[in-house]
């Protein structure tokens, strides 16, 4: 499945800044939650991936839901 998000604002370069938190915030999705990285494109303000789901899986909504919160919350602590 193909991705594309975006920061809502655009023009910012909080995702290239804060890398590693996404980064993080994807590896704790993935633990939970299994899916593989076909590629992945991190630009300054917003991303591209291609995942593949687990035969039988489509539920790509609720770990975009969680890497999103994770993400955010950390840089709630930031």
């Amino acid at each position: 499945m193909f991705f594309t998000l975006c920061l809502a604002t655009r023009g910012s370069d909080l995702l290239l800044r804060e890398v590693d938190r996404l980064r993080h915030a994807v590896a704790q999705t993935r633990a939970e939650r299994p899916f593989g990285i076909e590629a992945w494109v991190v630009l300054p303000d917003h991303l591209h991936c291609v995942w593949q789901m687990p035969a039988g899986d489509g539920e790509y909504a609720g770990r975009w839901g969680a890497i999103k919160a994770r993400f955010s919350r950390e840089m709630g602590r930031a």
